[in-house]
């Protein structure tokens, strides 16, 4: 229940997203690589992505990424203001906390479809396997032909493999990144945004 100093900011799907992408991100975590675990959690995170996005652009005020994202000149004086320990206080999302949901959004994106090539490489399955014929196991395949295809594979697997690799590590850094942000934000502005986003209100 809120009170009548409180504002509602957070809509019913941004809270939704924002625990089914924490849960979704936790289990591909847990999930050894390559089982079923992972690789479903993978797509749940990019069907979340897509909604996020759309949800952006045609949802609700505070959801909107016209609300949030910043020039350049805004996010670094805000964060002049955190390092004084005097931000200035915005009802959604503050220019350095618009600058991570973008980047997470990316970072995240990049995780997955890395992760789609490498299974798609490597088990011939997914949204962006090849549907080309197995020309190993045609009798009249030319075998220096099929080392140079299988070659290729290898080197794409490998690739896409750091590629996924890196960004997987890049987002664990964002997040801790993200719960210092929160932490500090909380702090100076006297508010509490781990309980906003599960209630949807904040104090004005």
């Amino acid at each position: 229940m809120s009170n009548e100093n409180s504002i509602k900011v957070w809509d019913l799907f941004v809270r939704i997203f924002h625990i089914s992408l924490l849960a979704s991100v936790v289990v591909a975590y847990a999930g050894e690589e390559g089982s079923m675990w992972h690789i479903y959690a993978g797509y749940t995170v990019l069907g979340l992505i897509i909604l996020r996005v759309l949800w952006g652009i045609v949802g609700s005020k505070y959801a909107c990424f016209s609300n949030f994202i910043y020039s350049p000149g805004t996010v670094i004086n805000y964060l002049k203001g955190l390092r004084n320990k005097k931000p200035k206080h915005y009802i959604g999302h503050n220019p350095a906390a618009g600058v991570m949901v973008i980047t997470l959004l990316v970072t995240l994106f990049a995780v997955t479809i890395s992760g789609l090539k490498v299974y798609a490489i490597e088990e011939g399955r997914g949204p962006l396997a090849e549907n080309k014929l197995a020309v190993i196991s045609s009798a009249y395949a030319d075998s220096d032909h099929n080392k140079l295809t299988y070659s290729k594979d290898h080197d794409d697997n490998e690739l896409w493999e750091e590629i996924h690799e890196a960004s997987a590590h890049f987002l664990l850094f964002l997040i801790f990144l993200h719960i210092l942000g929160v932490t500090v934000s909380s702090k100076l502005h006297n508010e509490n945004l781990v309980k906003a986003m599960i209630t949807g209100n904040k104090e004005n």
